[in-house]
């Protein structure tokens, strides 16, 4: 059985963005759509802010299943959700 994981990105009040299969693009569109705001993105994973990169956010995830990480910029926030398909 092959395990397929999928990344989905919601963004204020849980309005769907979009699902992807790779992690690149839905880092990168999280950026795209928090850099709208005034203030430089922060990603917030487990109580602390940290500077968002696409190598924090692939050891946040990696091993995990059902998690969340979210990235605030203003009043802009998106979120990221590692789920998996299943049959």
């Amino acid at each position: 059985m092959t395990k397929i994981y999928i990344y989905c990105l919601f963004e204020n009040n849980d309005v769907f963005r979009g699902v992807y299969s790779s992690l690149k693009a839905v880092h990168r569109d999280a950026l795209r759509v928090c850099n709208r705001g005034g203030r430089m993105v922060q990603m917030f994973y487990d109580g602390s802010f940290e500077k968002p990169s696409l190598t924090k956010l692939r050891n946040i995830l990696k091993g995990e299943c059902d998690v969340t990480v979210l990235y605030t910029s203003g009043d802009i926030a998106v979120k990221i959700i590692k789920t998996k398909l299943k049959e």
